[in-house]
């Protein structure tokens, strides 16, 4: 491929609202441009990038026994109202309607058209397992579309669902795509971390993220030095040590106009981890009590997917104070004003002599004790984890905190999807079973933004070998010279004979342009001709990721077999 003849129109500054690096450096490189907000054009250069990405994917799923299909991009209502997710997504997912008035949706996943594609045609145990998965284009109305296609309206994705006789080989496959995802992140030569997460609408009893670290990552994990990894909104966090201190006897104290669990820990010298809070939700508009130890705070994800409800938000002043007695800052779990379901969190058990609102202006009760002074309903642990917490898993590690880029999800939905929309097999004795399903989604998009997010410097890109748009880019500092354009062409010929995408920089541009336009660019290999190189048999060979002290002078044909060598060609 000529330079001359690519269409990569590159920029010397990013637009002012490119928020994130790999947003500036996919415009200013000429790999996509920005149409309108949450919607972008892939050039060339990104299309091949992507498309090599997208060939890593599809390899590991089809060594993975996956089959390839594809499905429509936009599904019928009536699935979605199966599944009960057409107002679970809201107002993210695109809705239409066709000449008929007939309802649609523009599918952010394809859980319903998957399980409804499978229900058709599956009937016995004899057909199963089966892994499908397809490269679909995928819309989500996004309130704030941000960080160029990290955060896009329309984006790349690849989805695959499993289908199972039972839980045992949804776990045997489960740890088989675990692996192949794995191997995908290691393809792309990413560093990262595969973390349990929170299934969130896709549903399901358990999951895993893999994160690509990255400072600029939206995500926080959770890990520790034993292996442990989770999303903070799925950590787990160990039980508080008991207080064993005696009892003492209830107290009401007046604490006038001070609400707020550090206001009143000041006032009354009580450390805030003596402290029960009583926060008032609405779940799924019914009014319930989440009780937690003062200095911690309620995990709303953990919360929603214990309760399993739909929309979960905090209660707003009036209904606190109805459920309550007592204005906002003043609830607490003894003698409420009206009886609701009450949860504690596990900090919450182990207090002794705790302080909690007296559900009384202006008064807060001393020495609450559990199971003496009020009762709760039921336990589990529904708090934020925080940094050098307890690893739950090895139990003597801390725990610490990096940031990600979410860029690949695996699930196990059970028969959330089959038992809604009646997906069953008939099992050896003939008896009706619904089909155990898996769901595993990867942003192609995403990993492109990812990459750069993870690898950049201050002149632009640096790919990794597998993914960047061309491997080797040779710049011929005077393409008109006839040995040069001759040494040059032979080095193409040698590494495009082998597969390899190699781009000539024919331009008439001073080698500084040339220069700077390929590292922009982030080719991981370079080959430079200059005619006082050749003039005593050699040309320069650098990796875009070694910098300028990189460059090492050696003959044509070792530049090319030390190419054939890192590419196993």
């Amino acid at each position: 491929m000529f330079f001359s003849k690519l269409y990569a129109p590159t920029l010397r500054e990013a637009p002012s609202d490119a928020d994130i690096i790999s947003a500036k450096l996919m415009i200013r490189s000429g790999m996509i441009r920005k149409v309108a907000s949450g919607l972008y054009e892939f050039l060339p250069l990104g299309l091949r990038a992507l498309r090599k990405v997208e060939n890593i994917i599809r390899e590991e799923m089809n060594a993975a026994d996956g089959q390839e299909v594809v499905l429509p991009l936009i599904f019928p209502k009536e699935l979605w109202i199966e599944t009960g997710r057409w107002n679970v997504y809201g107002k993210e997912l695109f809705r239409l309607k066709d000449r008929k008035d007939a309802e649609f949706c523009l599918a952010p996943t394809a859980e319903e058209g998957v399980t409804d594609l499978v229900r058709k045609d599956i009937k016995s145990y004899k057909h199963l397992p089966i892994m499908l998965y397809q490269f679909g284009t995928k819309f989500r109305d996004e309130i704030r579309p941000r960080f160029g296609i990290m955060r896009a309206r329309e984006f790349l994705m690849k989805d695959g669902y499993s289908f199972h006789v039972d839980e045992a080989d949804l776990e045997r496959y489960y740890k088989k795509m675990f692996q192949a995802y794995t191997n995908i992140c290691e393809r792309c030569g990413f560093k990262f971390r595969a973390v349990e997460a929170a299934a969130g609408a896709i549903g399901g009893s358990f999951s895993h993220e893999f994160m690509v670290l990255a400072d600029t990552g939206e995500e926080e994990i959770a890990h520790c030095e034993c292996g442990y990894g989770a999303n903070t909104e799925k950590a787990e966090c160990m039980t508080c040590e008991p207080d064993t201190s005696e009892k003492l006897e209830m107290e009401e104290v007046l604490t006038p106009n001070i609400g707020t669990v550090e206001e009143v820990a000041k006032f009354l010298d009580i450390s805030p981890k003596k402290f029960i809070k009583t926060m008032i939700y609405l779940a799924d508009g019914q009014p319930m009590a989440v009780l937690i130890r003062g200095d911690f705070e309620v995990n709303e994800i953990k919360l929603q997917s214990f309760l399993g409800c739909i929309e979960l938000v905090l209660a707003d002043e009036k209904t606190i104070s109805e459920i309550t007695g007592a204005p906002l800052g003043f609830a607490g779990p003894v003698s409420m004003k009206k009886k609701i379901k009450v949860i504690a969190d596990l900090s919450a058990l182990n207090i002794a002599n705790a302080v909690t609102g007296a559900n009384k202006k202006d008064y807060h009760l001393k020495n609450v004790n559990i199971n003496r002074d009020f009762k709760y309903d039921t336990a589990a642990d529904l708090r934020k984890i925080l940094k050098d917490d307890a690893c739950p898993k090895c139990k003597n590690g801390k725990i610490d905190f990096a940031r990600g880029i979410e860029i690949g999800h695996t699930f196990k939905l059970g028969t959330k999807y089959s038992e809604s929309m009646n997906a069953t097999y008939l099992d050896t004795n003939g008896k009706e079973n619904l089909i155990v399903m898996g769901c595993y989604g990867i942003g192609v998009t995403r990993i492109l933004a990812a990459t750069i997010e993870q690898s950049n410097d201050e002149n632009g890109i640096i790919w990794p070998d597998n993914i960047a748009p061309f491997e080797v880019i040779i710049i011929p500092v005077n393409f008109a010279d006839e040995k040069t354009k001759e040494v040059t062409e032979k080095i193409y010929k040698d590494l495009s004979a082998k597969g390899l995408d190699v781009l000539i920089d024919d331009r008439d541009e001073r080698a500084g342009i040339k220069f700077k336009d390929a590292d922009l660019m982030g080719i991981p290999y370079r080959i430079v001709i200059g005619e006082k190189n050749l003039a005593n048999g050699n040309v320069e060979f650098k990796a875009r990721k070694d910098g300028k002290e990189g460059i090492k002078l050696m003959k044509p044909e070792e530049a090319v077999a030390e190419i054939l060598k890192i590419y196993k060609k």
